[in-house]
């Protein structure tokens, strides 16, 4: 009973691993997001197409078809997602059924049931719900699960919710003060149109938004300089969310950017003595490369312009008379950038790899400033350099021919 006990929880914990997009080269993860990406794209483009009776007629087969596909795959993925809710960081203190609950109860999880419960429903209760076909539009939000960067814009808007709230109350007073001022200024001229303030304030909002349709436009020369102060307003107005957003979206990836460089250096031990002020400085100078399985890193006699640690993957290096494999935490093209030369290997990326890049310049900068990575650099290289492991021409960069699994200390 405990081995399959046990067996279930790994089962359940791969799956949160897919579903929840698992470490860097994981393909089944990788290849699930893409699919489910798809499947949603196409969602909304059959919804689109649906909507005009001509080609929702013609291609009324493979409408049905994509539509009952997508019905089972969201699905599946629906009860697949609640039984693996117990993965979720902050469930994994509550009990099976509670932290099954708090997901369904989530707005991400709402979403995923929005996305099949109402075509479910349809077919059950077998009623005319055509109003559904606009719910599949609920869809796309659930390519925010998927997108960083859709992720990161509604933490933005979440975390910002407070100002844009007050500029949305700034908002409405003015669009209040506007319609009033044009109200006392020609109701009495457009009574049909600004008669009232309620009436008014459909122009207010017009014209804050700065979109102006023309429907109603000031006549007299108070009302049109109540027009063109609104309009100024309106521009202010649009200004200050977007302000608001584009600076915290800013701000959000930067941080996130300077987390994710700060957990790659992490796995890499030559990094690993350095506190915390000395690892901000190191930052400053690398920059992220991540590369697909099968992608070439460096050719074989093209000049040597960086040199490479790597954060999480695995690369293979192409010695004319064998291979060597490198994984988390080695580091490669040092010898080639401190003597000035040409590569002697290719590198190749097994599978997806997430590197580090040092260029030439900075790699001698942060030589002459952090004495224990210059010491332990030149050390590789003398090992390397003393073992003929380097050829005439430039590195190849294999100091882990004898210990390759083994990180450098």
């Amino acid at each position: 009973m405990p081995h399959r006990l046990r067996a279930r929880t790994d089962l359940r914990r791969r799956l949160f691993e897919i579903l929840e997009s698992g470490s860097v080269g994981d393909r089944t993860s990788l290849l699930v997001d893409r699919a489910i990406i798809t499947l949603i794209v196409f969602n909304l483009v059959a919804a689109t197409v649906e909507s005009v009776p001509a080609l929702a007629e013609r291609y009324a087969v493979e409408l049905d078809a994509l539509e009952y596909f997508s019905l089972v795959v969201f699905s599946v993925e629906y009860v697949a997602r609640l039984w693996c809710a117990v993965e979720y960081a902050p469930y994994r203190r509550l009990t099976p059924v509670m932290a099954r609950l708090k997901y369904a109860v989530s707005g991400i999880g709402l979403v995923d049931l929005l996305a099949v419960l109402p075509f479910w429903l349809a077919m059950v209760l077998s009623a005319d719900f055509r109003f559904v076909l606009v719910l599949r539009m609920i869809r796309f939000l659930k390519i925010a699960r998927y997108s960083p960067a859709m992720r990161s814009l509604l933490d933005v808007l979440y975390g910002e919710r407070r100002a844009l709230f007050g500029c949305l109350i700034i908002l409405i007073g003015a669009a209040l003060m506007a319609a009033a001022l044009m109200h006392l200024a020609e109701g009495h001229v457009q009574p049909e149109k600004l008669g009232t303030i309620p009436d008014a304030m459909w122009w207010a909002i017009v014209t804050l938004g700065t979109v102006g349709y023309g429907d109603v436009f000031p006549i007299t020369a108070a009302g049109k300089v109540i027009a063109s102060a609104t309009i100024l307003t309106g521009l202010i107005m649009i200004a200050l969310p977007v302000g608001i957003i584009a600076t915290a979206f800013s701000e959000m990836i930067h941080r996130r950017d300077f987390l994710v460089t700060w957990g790659m250096m992490a796995r890499v031990p030559l990094f690993s003595e350095l506190d915390a002020v000395e690892i901000a400085d190191v930052m400053r100078l690398l920059r992220t490369q991540h590369v697909s399985a099968g992608e070439i890193i460096v050719r074989r006699g093209e000049p040597a312009h960086s040199m490479y640690f790597i954060a999480q993957g695995e690369v293979e290096i192409e010695l004319p008379e064998e291979r060597v494999v490198l994984g988390d935490g080695h580091f490669f093209g040092e010898v080639a950038v401190l003597r000035g030369a040409r590569r002697s290997a290719t590198v190749v990326a097994m599978r997806r790899t997430s590197l580090l890049v040092l260029d030439a310049r900075d790699l001698h900068a942060l030589m002459d400033r952090e004495p224990r990575i210059a010491k332990r650099l030149h050390e590789v290289a003398r090992n390397r350099l003393k073992r003929e492991i380097v050829g005439p021409q430039g590195d190849i960069v294999t100091e882990e021919i004898e210990d390759s699994k083994t990180p450098h200390a």
